[in-house]
């Protein structure tokens, strides 16, 4: 009986959900290898700015995919080594427990001093026992297998996320060109350097900038009847990100501001939520660089924290144009797949500031905008 206790013990089941991070972590791969199909389309296509953001977008998408996964397999990997290795005493108790059974004659092994009932007793009890052993040895070995699997895994994702990275890089260089070069985008207006820099200067609060936008333009065209009517509180957020603080929520310094503010990851690539006019692009206050879209009269959405930013006052873009990218240096290949790195907020270490006003009055962007994808 002591024997079958040990075995017992040792065999209790437990469970791995090794195979669906492989199955994600694959599918995140897969999602690389389409951006990466998408990067080549992209060099030859007549509209190599829209094909190079969806390819970008496409990128982030995937590499978010791989770090989670791959965070997700660390975890697990590690999880299931500690618990092997925590269970070398029980697997050195039974091997000699097995070693020392081996070493008795077979019909010895099966006597039970309490006579033949006894012997039977136990025989039944061991045949019974049988099939649930076997099945926590094969659980045993799928643990050892899928520790394999997931080493295995992580060594040959490394090597793509490191490639994905690259190429996304390249499509990041290949846009800034390609902004550089476009000249076809229609203008409704051509902003006056030297009013806008008497704005600026004049002005302290973004509500005193915002009220004075009409002022710095000349020869303004009739602007196209563009509306919002059914799409707001479906329009996309700007980048890929998660939601760090929300409207009238107070930051560590206890300031309160009337927009939401986004957390991204370094470089991420900033699009307009729908088509719009470039009301203002630039430095301004202590927002950073600035992008002004006017997407229907009297309505702006201030999108505030870009390192780079695409276009010119006036210009009439479409929905999902590119205007801008965020800054930060990307990190090192084992910080990025590093489980301390998970839930830490380190990753997302951009922060896009969102503001809508209507009539000049700070709306709640949640409101306006889906806030509850992580993107």
């Amino acid at each position: 009986m002591k024997y079958l206790a040990l075995l017992l013990t040792l065999f209790w089941p437990a469970t791995l959900a090794a195979q669906s991070i492989e199955e994600q972590a694959r599918a995140a791969v897969s999602a690389l290898e389409a951006a990466s199909g998408m990067l080549d389309q992209a060099d030859g296509a007549r509209d190599r700015v829209r094909a190079l953001t969806q390819t970008i977008q496409a990128f982030e998408t995937g590499l978010g995919a791989m770090r989670a996964g791959l965070r997700q397999a660390a975890i697990n990997e590690a999880q299931l080594t500690a618990k092997l290795a925590s269970r070398d005493g029980e697997v050195a108790d039974l091997l000699g427990v097995l070693q020392s059974m081996g070493g008795v004659p077979s019909p010895v092994i099966l006597l039970h001093p309490e006579g033949p009932t006894g012997t039977a007793r136990a025989g039944m009890l061991l045949a019974e026992l049988t099939p649930a052993l076997n099945r926590r040895a094969d659980a045993l070995r799928q643990d050892l297998e899928n520790v394999q699997t997931l080493r295995a895994l992580q060594t040959d994702a490394a090597k793509r996320l490191q490639t994905g990275l690259t190429e996304v890089q390249s499509a990041r260089t290949a846009l800034n060109q390609a902004m550089a070069e476009r000249t076809d985008l229609p203008k409704r207006f051509t902003a006056d350097p030297v009013r806008t820099g008497i704005l600026i200067a004049s002005t302290e609060t973004l509500d005193g900038f915002a009220s004075g936008l009409s002022e710095i333009v000349t020869d303004e065209v009739e602007p196209a009847p563009v509306t919002l009517d059914g799409k707001i509180g479906e329009l996309p957020l700007p980048a890929q990100g998660l939601v760090l603080r929300r409207a009238g929520e107070a930051d560590a310094a206890g300031v309160k501001r009337p927009g939401l503010i986004l957390a991204t990851r370094p470089g991420a690539i900033v699009t307009s939520p729908t088509a719009a006019t470039i009301r203002y692009i630039g430095g301004l206050l202590d927002f950073g660089n600035v992008v002004i879209l006017e997407p229907q009269a009297n309505t702006l959405f201030v999108i505030a924290g870009l390192d780079v930013v695409y276009g010119e006052a006036g210009q009439v873009i479409a929905g999902g144009a590119p205007i801008g990218l965020m800054g930060g240096a990307t990190a090192e290949i084992g910080e990025e797949l590093s489980p301390l790195r998970e839930g830490s907020g380190t990753e997302r270490s951009e922060t896009l500031y969102i503001e809508v006003r209507e009539e000049n009055t700070p709306q709640d962007p949640a409101l306006w905008f889906r806030t509850d994808e992580d993107g």
